[in-house]
């Protein structure tokens, strides 16, 4: 799997997530964006709500992405993002 394969996944599942979990904006970010990924690395998605959706709807989010690509997630909400690191990772990050 690479990088268009997972935008083209998310994409296809974007009407659905906005549905669902309120997804506003998800996107592909870290070694898969920079086709750095080994077969242990995990796919970190960037998301955004449009409203809230609490704790365990995350992890309902977190673990339907997981399904649907067969890999572990690392789903990080674009506001919990730590100053120190935000623009870099708002930099690289292509969205669905």
């Amino acid at each position: 799997m690479n990088k268009e394969d997972i935008l083209n996944i998310l994409k296809h599942e974007l009407p659905y997530l906005k549905n669902k979990f309120n997804v506003k904006n998800i996107g592909l970010f870290g070694s898969y964006i920079r086709s750095e990924q080994t077969k242990q690395s995990d796919i970190d998605l960037l998301v955004e709500f449009s409203a809230p959706i609490g704790f365990f709807k995350f992890i309902d989010l977190e673990n339907y992405l997981s399904d649907k690509f067969g890999l572990k997630i690392d789903l990080v909400p674009i506001d919990a993002l730590k100053p120190l690191i935000k623009p870099s990772i708002l930099k690289e990050t292509i969205y669905a």
